[in-house]
């Protein structure tokens, strides 16, 4: 790691997992171990006036992380260049409701990414295009990498057919460690900067709330999530826990989970948030953290199994190594958990999430927030797509080519088999298209169910 140029600190972290790996942790926590979460404060009883806000908005950096590609949906750049809403992308809407921020405040709000070395080049090229987003600090910082380790012997991997294979990113929770070996950390700390709003570039509705700054500052709140309330569609996904040991609020992922704990994990009466991934930090807090374990956050370790060539199952079984960013509220004393609305968890995942977000479901404001259309009457929208014909970008748009229909009082769109949308097609209610072999709606189609 040393000689591919890998940090310090981050070879430390590494260390701490690969230790942690090696005496057979696998990240597990039981449900014994823990208690269900009932109630949480809700930002819907923050004021507009919460004391301490003026003084914080100029003292906060917007964080977006954006080391991922697209290659879930065959995009082979980053994620965040993507056409998202109304024809722009979601680092170009995002730059805008910044500088919407900026303007509304007077505050500095400096909008910095946690790139990839895939993602760099291209992002920062798109973000030269808002030459007004320029700060007292550095546009951007780069997510470490470590070794992908093998299986059958824990040792690193070796793949001299595509050494590049050999290496894996650690996970969002990489963050911390990324801004400390970075020199991030320091350099905003110089700058005054005093908390830091942290979220997925996917995540469109992650837009700075000053309400909930200002009574994080008034609270003096070192680490704050942001929790919204399951829903069916959310049974398999990570939720916000108390560990029994300690008292402390922790973060509980999929990959955490013994077998005979799943009806419990899935069970969203007894646990009843899960993690957006908006996330707000402390920075005074975090640094004197990190001094105290030498830079080692010691996040819960997620062990990833894959195989060394993700699109080939034939080559070795490897481990990846990883940790999740908002686990972090298991290690920061004082830290807390908001209840927020749906609103703020807009992520983009797949073609499925990405015509919901196209779609006239949403609107996008003049000061670029991604909102429900107010024409909406019916609760969160569900969409399934065969993904043999839309999984991949090229194959959803050609399906799709005067653009998404209408889905604005759509519950339902479920399709599978190979179906072309004309222009102005509407879809009302809950729909299923099961098309045996490829069809075409023509222009104007409505779709009731």
């Amino acid at each position: 790691m040393r000689a591919a140029g890998v940090p310090d600190v981050a070879i430390r972290t590494f260390q701490h997992h690969y230790k942690k790996l090696a005496a057979g942790d696998a990240g597990v926590l039981r449900e014994s171990e823990i208690e269900p979460v009932s109630e949480l404060p809700s930002v819907a009883d923050l004021t507009a006036n919460e004391p301490g806000k003026s003084e914080a908005l100029d003292r906060t950096v917007i964080v977006k992380v954006n080391g991922g590609l697209g290659t879930s949906m065959g995009l082979p750049r980053a994620k965040s260049l993507l056409t998202a809403k109304d024809g722009r992308s979601f680092l170009d809407i995002i730059a805008n409701q910044v500088l919407a921020l900026r303007q509304c405040t007077g505050a500095r709000l400096p909008l910095v990414l946690m790139n990839s070395f895939h993602t760099r080049e291209d992002s920062l090229t798109a973000l030269g295009h808002h030459s007004e987003l320029a700060t007292d600090v550095p546009p951007d910082f780069l997510q470490n990498r470590e070794p992908k380790i093998r299986v059958d012997d824990l040792h690193p991997v070796s793949w001299p057919a595509k050494p590049e294979l050999e290496w894996c990113p650690p996970g969002h929770g990489d963050v911390y460690t990324a801004l400390v070996s970075s020199g991030m950390l320091a350099t905003l700390l110089e700058h005054g900067y005093r908390h830091m709003f942290i979220s997925n570039v996917d995540n469109l509705g992650a837009v700075l709330d000053p309400r909930i700054l200002g009574w994080i500052a008034s609270e003096d709140i070192p680490f704050l999530s942001e929790q919204s309330e399951r829903t069916e569609a959310d049974r398999k996904g990570g939720h916000l826990v108390r560990r029994r040991s300690d008292g402390r609020l922790v973060l509980r992922e999929t990959a955490q989970i013994a077998p005979d704990d799943v009806q419990a994990f899935e069970d969203i009466g007894r646990h009843r948030y899960f993690n957006t991934n908006n996330l707000w930090v402390n920075l005074e807090a975090l640094d004197a953290l990190l001094s105290a374990h030498d830079g080692v956050l010691e996040l819960p370790l997620i062990r990833n199994e894959k195989t060394v060539d993700p699109a080939d199952p034939s080559t070795p079984a490897v481990y990846q190594l990883e940790t999740a960013m908002g686990s972090a509220i298991g290690v920061f004393a004082g830290a807390r958990a908001l209840q927020v609305g749906r609103e703020r968890f807009l992520p983009v995942k797949t073609t499925d999430d990405l015509l919901g977000l196209r779609s006239d479901c949403y609107e996008l404001t003049d000061d670029f927030r991604v909102v429900v259309s107010p024409r909406r009457t019916i609760g969160p929208l569900v969409v399934a797509l065969d993904p043999h014909y839309y999984k991949l970008l090229a194959d959803f748009d050609a399906r799709f080519p005067a653009g998404p229909p209408s889905l604005a009082q759509c519950e339902r769109l479920a399709v599978r088999g190979d179906v072309t949308f004309g222009r102005d097609v509407v879809v009302r209610g809950r729909v299923e298209l099961d098309a045996a072999e490829r069809r075409r709606l023509g222009d104007g189609t409505v779709l009731e169910g």
